[in-house]
């Protein structure tokens, strides 16, 4: 493990404890010899690193200490680019915003090296096939998801057929052509996917469903097996 690394795991593991560690205890748990512990903990108190204690008493760091500039893996960096990059040209106007702004927020922290390879990273996002466009606010969706509120839709599947669905939102799944929203449907008392394109109205309720999202998605999850990059709609192709 390089230096920089071990010095950051360090300062990871002091960080979970809230009263002083012996300095055997961090050692042991980092791998690494008492001597090397004593050196490094002296080089991040120099670095300004707000770590208090000494040999035989034991060691924690102050709350607030903010961790020093973030350090990534050129394969990590990769994919946090490219996601975000994703995103921005993918999502809506709420989160494009939002993954430009993060990856602003992570450029800023970087070393000027890892800055640089960040800004001239060579992954670039395609053009997107065509979207549907969605009839409801994406931001409505996102929102009910997090609060955990059911939601009174009128959806209209693929043969043009109408109804109206009380439903609990769970997960809100992103394809190239299409958004898909997750959710236990009263009418049918099952799980059921809707295509955001096909929801032709939608109304927030006041009440919150039974569950928490997590345990819905969990069971969701057992019941079928499968990981949610496979997610379709029950009855509805992407491509219909």
């Amino acid at each position: 493990m390089a230096r920089s690394e071990r010095l950051l795991s360090l300062l990871q593991v002091l960080r979970r404890y809230r009263r002083p560690v012996p300095g055997q205890a961090l050692a042991e748990e980092l791998g690494v010899s008492i001597r090397t512990l004593y050196r490094d903990i002296a080089s991040l108190q120099a670095q300004g690193a707000m770590i208090e204690g000494a040999p035989g008493v034991g060691y924690m760091m102050k709350p607030g200490f903010m961790l020093p500039p973030m350090m990534f893996r050129s394969e990590e960096l990769d994919a946090l680019v490219l996601g975000m990059r994703w995103v921005a040209d993918r999502c809506d106007k709420t989160l494009s915003e939002g993954a430009l702004s993060a990856l602003a927020k992570v450029a800023a922290i970087l070393p000027t090296e890892l800055r640089r390879e960040l800004e001239e990273s060579s992954l670039l996002v395609g053009a997107p096939l065509k979207r549907l466009a969605p009839k409801v606010s994406s931001d409505l969706l996102r929102a009910a998801v997090r609060s955990e509120r059911k939601l009174e839709i009128t959806y209209v599947d693929g043969n043009g057929a109408e109804s109206h669905r009380i439903v609990w939102p769970f997960a809100l799944v992103y394809f190239d052509q299409a958004r898909v929203l997750m959710c236990w449907c009263e009418l049918r008392a099952g799980f059921r996917n809707f295509r955001s394109d096909r929801i032709v109205t939608v109304e927030q309720m006041d009440e919150r469903y039974p569950k928490r999202r997590s345990t819905l998605l969990r069971e969701w999850r057992n019941l079928n097996q499968v990981a949610s990059r496979t997610i379709l709609p029950e009855s509805d192709s992407i491509d219909a």
